[in-house]
């Protein structure tokens, strides 16, 4: 999940980005293992798509399988910027 906790208390929905276990790269994707995990683990490397964003009702999550650490959610939030920024 991206979206802060404050949305999350305010809306009825999370933020997320896509982790798959296709190991194809695209251009705002990056691999993480279960050691950039700070709950939970991985069975095999996963690949981040910050390209990939989706808003899910907070209704249908029925398990969490991890928690990023802080320096992948940064990573992840500096592709949103990048995918996001106004280029010339």
């Amino acid at each position: 999940m991206v979206s802060n906790n404050a949305y999350n208390r305010k809306t009825a929905d999370i933020v997320v980005v896509a982790l798959t276990s296709n190991p194809q790269m695209v251009d705002s994707s990056f691999t993480i293992t279960s050691s950039d995990l700070e709950k939970g683990k991985l069975n095999r490397p996963g690949t981040v798509r910050a390209d990939k964003i989706y808003t899910l009702s907070q209704s249908i999550i029925v398990k969490t399988f991890g928690r990023v650490n802080s320096n992948v959610l940064d990573r992840i939030r500096g592709m949103l910027q990048d995918l996001t920024a106004k280029k010339p």
